[in-house]
């Protein structure tokens, strides 16, 4: 194996409840093996550049009741294609050449799931996002 390939399987986190079966889809055994450890270990900077997405919007992400922030956060990441594509490159960056490829032959069906998963993310830790700065 390549030694950026191994490097890059390497610093994945484990994740216990990430399962692999033999009985999965293959886009579904690509969500476990792939993205779900690369969104965990990325998951930081998504919190700091969902922060910063909410300033440049003028902070009105703050004004919201909690169920509106919580569909904030999935519209903008849905349909601002600026966020959305700096978000996935967040991502397909820590693809093996191997995932790559895998990848490249269902970009659509497995861009969804990696917006999917990054939007639940986000959701799950809104309490980050307060008036106060993250860092």
């Amino acid at each position: 194996m390549p030694e950026r390939s191994l490097s890059l399987q390497q610093i994945r986190p484990l994740l216990k409840v990430a399962k692999v079966t033999d009985i999965m889809s293959d886009q579904e055994r690509f969500q476990n093996s792939t993205l779900r450890p690369i969104i965990k270990l990325q998951n930081d900077l998504l919190l700091v550049v969902f922060d910063n997405y909410i300033k440049k919007r003028k902070n009105v992400f703050y004004q919201l009741t909690i169920e509106k922030r919580l569909q904030y956060i999935a519209n903008a990441i849905r349909k601002d294609l600026k966020l959305r594509n700096s978000l996935a490159g967040m991502i397909i960056g820590h693809f093996t050449i191997e995932e790559y490829s895998l990848y490249k032959n269902n970009t659509s069906a497995l861009t969804k799931r990696i917006m999917s998963l990054i939007i639940q993310r986000i959701q799950d830790q809104i309490q980050f996002f307060n008036n106060e700065t993250l860092v």
